[in-house]
């Protein structure tokens, strides 16, 4: 028995090309893409890669929205690997549906495939005649499983792929049309809000029910255990009886939080693990200089503009659930437990939201609508949450805390390098391998456990991602040390442990390159054997106009950090330019990127822009604060973030490859932003920070 070929990307797993693609007999083309939307342009790109492969003009392209009654099964659309898993798969899949349409196309018009060409789904034979794509379809034409022999366009003949194609998505939500799962309605639905506890782990232990049903417009009160919640004709009711259960629930709750500083990590009990070891004795034995120091990061929100959203509806034992969820199939694995109904009494639908960077509350969301919906039976209920439910509720960042260790040799060299991380888990998605990870599971009556927390495995990591450097060090020990208890809720927050361990590692190789008198960008190119690194920064050191070794006047600065992306996605490098005043500002900021081949060049510009304007708030102003019973910001006032008056000037240089496979690139610029940053307060003042916010008062403290 032979063994099917491996196939590229999520095609190995939904093997079927029906599951990916149809030919119209209307002119056009149907994409079933697993992968969804959250703001990155993604399926702007999926759209370039079929309409390249097939031929055909991007307006005879249709999306489907991802629904697990039809997609294929991509898990979780994170961690920027929409195109080097969904992409190929569509390419790989396109080129084998034009190979079975050229056949066809030969064999009507009885010629060699050699004298076949296409133009926008027209196929002509240079001996005169032709046929559309659009007659040769046919139900049975992808009805079968991939083949992977039949190669896609080479990069040469490229047409669609690495053009500026603008997004389909953008002009519905600049002109406020409906777009979101926040605006969808549906005939007859009813609205939802949820009653959460005042504190992590709180009991509802009485409420007066009889006096929220006379709010005018409930329909019902829903009750399960600690899970409670109230439906309504209309949205303004709905917040009506909300308030209404807050003023008269009773909560039994207790003071479980640990002080706010990040360092409460090194005291907790961790699972330690060593993931990266090297030794080289004679390279140890000319050590000089040795240097160590600490960095932290506080826990951060995913602070989304638009609260969760979720509908629902039930009937006949099915459920149908619309949602923003990054990942609608582990999402269904999780709801089938807290409902207590098989998958396939499920379909989730994916609906576009407003953003998350990461799991926020959208898989909450859809569960909360879920347990409403099965109190009115037939009817849809929209579960909306408010402003102080996201930042109180959603999973959050981890706070995270590195120890970096060092030493020089006479030379300059680094001679030992030790990296020592402490953070919870940045992973508790749903269809965890145990438990559930929804919250309203956890306060039901039978209340499901949580998934026990862990690590995705390297190189793509978790909380150690990023923490083995691509710089090349004769001694190396990376030592990661994983909080499996979090007072916190924790999970993933745009490039996970990438932002921190890249942040530490770029700052302490420039106090390396300090001590050993050298240039900062000269010190890493020393360190680095890989041409691609080396290329992203002497490409942003030439665009920003590096000049070596310069020091800043006392008010501004430029610094550098760069990384490959998980050690295999895209190539960034990032300069930032700082300013001191009363705060610090960043006004301006250079980028290289390196994503392999471009599919498109604008999409990837601005996932590089965006990628480095958040990571500028998340280094100057953002954490999430808390005291001993739960979150204190629940709003924008108590969680500032960057403004559009802040935002630096952002100019992005891509060196593409068309010869390379496409990278991932949506979180390869967090980690070297912070770096660059705190490496350019350091050159305009001469004082190093090293806890994450970098506000105006670390900065008073720090020059005392």
């Amino acid at each position: 028995m032979n063994t099917p070929r491996k196939l590229p990307g999520s095609l190995e797993t939904n093997r079927r090309l029906d599951r990916w693609l149809r030919i119209n007999r209307d002119g056009t083309v149907t994409v079933f893409p697993g992968k969804v939307e959250i703001g990155q342009g993604i399926l702007t790109a999926l759209r370039q890669i079929v309409a390249e492969e097939l031929e055909v003009s991007l307006d005879r392209i249709r999306l489907a929205p991802a629904d697990t009654s039809y997609s294929p099964d991509e898990g979780i659309t994170s961690g920027s690997r929409s195109i080097q898993e969904g992409g190929v798969a569509l390419l790989q899949a396109a080129a084998e549906a034009r190979d079975l349409l050229l056949a066809r196309a030969a064999r009507r018009l009885g010629v060699s495939l050699e004298q076949l060409s296409v133009s926008d789904g027209v196929v002509t034979a240079r001996s005169g005649g032709g046929v559309t794509y659009w007659e040769l379809a046919a139900e049975d034409l992808l009805a079968r499983e991939a083949s992977g022999d039949v190669p896609p366009k080479p990069a040469a003949r490229h047409a669609v792929i690495g053009t500026s194609v603008p997004r389909h998505d953008i002009p519905a939500k600049v002109t406020g049309a409906p777009a979101y799962v926040q605006d969808l309605e549906l005939p007859g639905m009813l609205h939802g809000r949820i009653v959460r506890p005042p504190s992590p782990g709180a009991r509802l232990t009485g409420i007066d029910e009889a006096q929220v049903r006379e709010v005018p417009g409930v329909i019902a009160v829903v009750r399960d255990g600690s899970f409670l919640g109230v439906i309504t004709e209309r949205e303004e009711q709905a917040i009506r009886a909300l308030n209404r259960c807050r003023r008269i629930a009773q909560w039994r709750e207790s003071a479980t939080l640990p002080e706010p500083d990040p360092r409460y990590l090194l005291r907790a009990d961790a699972k330690t693990e060593m993931i990266s070891e090297k030794s080289d004795g004679a390279a140890q034995s000319r050590a000089v200089k040795s240097l160590e120091a600490e960095y932290t990061r506080p826990h951060i929100a995913h602070a989304s503009l638009g609260p969760s959203c979720a509908v629902a509806q039930y009937g006949d034992g099915r459920y149908t659930v619309w949602t923003h969820s990054q990942g609608i199939f582990p999402l269904r694995r999780d709801l089938s437990k807290v409902l207590g109904v098989p998958e396939d009494g499920i379909v989730v639908i994916h609906v576009e939201g407003a953003g998350c960077y990461g799991h926020n509350g959208a898989d909450d969301a859809a569960c909360d609508a879920a347990l409403l919906a099965r109190a009115v039976p037939g009817r849809p209920v929209r579960v909306q949450w408010m402003r102080e439910d996201e930042f109180g509720w959603e999973p959050f960042g981890s706070a995270m805390v590195v120890r970096m260790r060092a030493q020089l040799d006479g030379e300059g060299r680094v001679v030992n390098w030790m990296h020592d991380l402490w953070s919870h888990g940045h992973s508790t998605r749903p269809a965890g391998k145990d438990g559930a990870n929804l919250l309203a599971g956890w306060y039901l009556e039978k209340p499901l456990a949580a998934a026990t927390p862990g690590n995705p495995p390297l190189p793509g990591g978790g909380s150690h991602r990023n923490a083995i450097p691509l710089y090349e060090f004769p001694n190396q020990r990376i030592t990661n040390h994983l909080v499996l208890n979090a007072p916190l809720r924790t999970s993933a927050l745009r490039s996970l442990g990438g932002h921190v361990n890249v942040f530490a590692i770029e700052s302490f190789l420039d106090e390396l390159a300090a001590a050993a008198g050298a240039d900062p960008v000269e010190f890493r190119l020393r360190h680095l054997k890989d041409r691609r690194a080396r290329a992203v920064i002497e490409a942003v050191a030439a665009k920003a106009g590096w000049r070596k070794s310069v020091q800043g006047d006392g008010t501004r600065g430029r610094g550098i950090g760069f990384a490959r992306y998980k050690n295999l996605g895209c190539y960034v490098a990032v300069i930032a330019e700082v300013e001191i005043g009363n705060e610090i500002a960043v006004k301006r900021a250079w980028a290289a990127a390196d994503a392999g081949l471009v599919i498109n060049p604008d999409g990837l510009v601005n996932q590089i822009e965006g990628g480095i304007i958040q990571t500028v708030s998340w280094t100057l102003k953002e954490r999430v604060q808390y005291d001993r019973n739960g979150v204190t910001p629940r709003n924008w006032e108590d969680y500032p973030i960057l403004t559009f008056e802040e935002a630096p000037a952002v100019d992005v240089t891509l060196i593409n490859r068309p010869d390379e496979p496409p990278l991932g690139a949506g979180e390869g610029a967090q980690g070297p932003t912070a770096g660059a940053v705190a490496n350019a307060i350091f050159n305009a003042m001469g004082v190093r920070l090293r806890d994450m916010p970098f506000t105006r008062d670390r900065v008073v403290a720090a020059l005392a």
